[in-house]
């Protein structure tokens, strides 16, 4: 009985400071995040293909209670391994989804895009990114984001897949 109880007042707690850290949250206005990004290929993508790696920008503007809609852009670029010649590759992708808040600064969300190839006949792929991440607060405005999404990049039949990892600055505007 009194595991019961201690379980009880834990989940109780762990419900409080969720209504409370989902109150906040929806309280923050828009915020634009700067950010590194890196890049693990995987499937047949990662065969021919090292670590991506660039940046990018991430506009979050709140909609609703613990709800954001978000929209991106960035450069990666990623190096072929050097049985493929070692050369470099170029993307410019843009998206925009929405981001939500389940807990204090935890977020699960997903993006929808294209990918802009800055190579000479490149095509442009539709590109698409479901994750997670989470926001720590370190100022008034401020938090440091750490992300994690799986990315897919889809034009004419092939797709390029990598995981992909982001650690930003996001401000208040």
């Amino acid at each position: 009985m009194k595991k019961v109880f201690l379980l009880t007042a834990i989940a109780g707690l762990f419900a409080f400071s969720s209504v409370k850290a989902q109150k906040d949250v929806a309280m923050t206005g828009p915020k634009l995040g700067i950010g590194a990004e890196f890049a693990f290929p995987m499937g047949d993508f990662g065969d021919v293909s090292k670590l991506g790696y660039g940046g990018s920008l991430l506009y979050q503007h709140p909609v609703a209670a613990n709800l954001n809609l978000t929209g991106s852009a960035g450069y990666l670029t990623f190096k072929a391994k050097d049985e493929f010649g070692g050369g470099t590759s170029g993307s410019i992708p843009v998206k925009a989804g929405a981001r939500y808040f389940v807990a204090e600064n935890f977020y699960i969300g997903g993006e929808l895009g294209a990918a802009f190839s800055t190579e000479s006949g490149g095509k442009t792929a539709f590109a698409y990114s479901p994750g997670i991440g989470i926001e720590f607060p370190v100022s008034d405005g401020g938090a440091i984001e750490l992300g994690g999404r799986y990315e897919g990049w889809s034009a004419n039949s092939v797709t390029r897949s990598f995981i992909g990892l982001r650690l930003a600055y996001n401000f208040g505007l």
